[in-house]
């Protein structure tokens, strides 16, 4: 398979504010995965950038310092149309390559000494500050109340349409790429693949909220005409309270652990689930990468693409919960900002569609 329509988590009308990408309403500050150690032969970098991509920033290091691609390290890629506080690393020797570095859309926070590298991933999470406008009535207090009950459940762990480039189609060139049996060739080749698994990631979880949906609004035996599964597999689903309903054969991880563990008893890891104790993971393609069993392992194989083996695949959690959650309104603006943690990968976009029920258009600031 290769395409779905999103599938939402929960059923409150949707909310008609205005998403609006920019600088100034549009803030995120990475969470580092470890402190910086005070001393080694590395530098840790914390800077704020403004209007300017990952990418940009990169290359202008790289001008005013004279260190090369593989000496700089980076956790994360972020938004142009942001104002973002990002976390990089460089060897201790370019240090006086750093004064170099000012610009109007470049400002050094920090800079401490450090033992090793920063690599990608290397985040305990995201923190975000996001104004939504153009709210009438009274859906400013419907938004600050719809976004705390979702925070508190949770929300299905989409990758975000920045992930699929400005047409949103970008994983139709990475399938093509993958499927080539072709060594990749540099970061544009592998961000195209990566959002081919991307895609096959966001397929499978629609599916399985869909699922989850038909099983809590059907009697079992409508439930089960309607999926084509057993009337006993459709009443035992009904029993778990949570949208994403668990199979046998799910691989589960608890939370910040590595290690994955198969669902034997989906009543019982249901329960863990529903207690943010057990989550389930998806599957992203890839060499080396742990396939579902039994019944998971059946809705999870159209998703799947065998032939792709050109980047390490791995599983990726189901399900997150927005953290910390603070709603502030902005009279002046006619807004709300939403404020909120959310875990290294996740994406802001996947919850603030959650509470419009709707795609958001990426609407980005034009420049004059």
């Amino acid at each position: 398979m290769t395409d779905t329509e999103k599938s939402y988590a929960y059923d409150h009308d949707p909310i008609p504010f205005r998403f609006f990408q920019s600088v100034e309403r549009f803030h995120v500050e990475e969470l580092p995965l470890r402190p910086a150690t005070g001393r080694g032969e590395w530098l840790l970098l914390k800077l704020r950038k403004r209007d300017l991509s990952t990418w940009r920033l990169l290359n202008i290091l790289k001008a005013a310092t004279g260190a090369s691609d593989r000496e700089i390290g980076y956790a994360g890629l972020k938004d142009k149309a942001a104002t973002t506080i990002q976390y990089i690393t460089l060897p201790a020797r370019y240090e006086k390559g750093l004064k170099n570095l000012a610009t109007e859309r470049i400002e050094l926070l920090e800079v401490r000494k450090t033992r090793g590298p920063i690599r990608p991933g290397d985040l305990r999470g995201n923190r975000f500050r996001i104004l939504l406008d153009r709210l009438e009535g009274g859906d400013a207090e419907r938004l600050i109340r719809v976004a705390g009950h979702v925070a508190s459940g949770g929300i299905p762990n989409y990758f975000g349409y920045q992930r699929f480039g400005e047409d949103g189609r970008a994983w139709e060139q990475g399938r093509e790429i993958a499927r080539s049996g072709k060594r990749l060739k540099g970061a544009k080749e592998r961000l195209l693949v990566a959002a081919w698994q991307s895609h096959l990631f966001n397929g499978w979880l629609a599916e399985r909220l869909r699922a989850g949906k038909i099983v809590d609004t059907h009697t079992p035996e409508k439930a089960a005409k309607l999926l084509g599964w057993p009337r006993e597999l459709a009443a035992a689903l009904q029993r778990q309270e949570h949208p994403f309903k668990l199979f046998h054969g799910d691989l589960m991880r608890r939370p910040g652990k590595e290690r994955l563990h198969n669902c034997k008893d989906p009543d019982r890891e249901a329960r863990a689930f529903q207690r943010r104790r057990s989550i389930p993971t998806g599957l992203l393609p890839g060499a080396k990468a742990w396939r579902a069993r039994g019944d998971a392992r059946h809705l999870e194989e159209p998703w799947d693409d065998p032939e792709l083996d050109t980047l390490p695949g791995d599983r990726r959690e189901a399900w997150i919960w927005p953290e910390d959650l603070r709603a502030r309104r902005d009279e002046k603006r006619g807004g709300v900002w939403l404020e909120f943690t959310l875990p290294a990968g996740a994406y802001a976009t996947t919850y603030l569609e959650e509470l419009a029920r709707r795609p958001l258009a990426p609407a980005k600031e034009r420049k004059r």
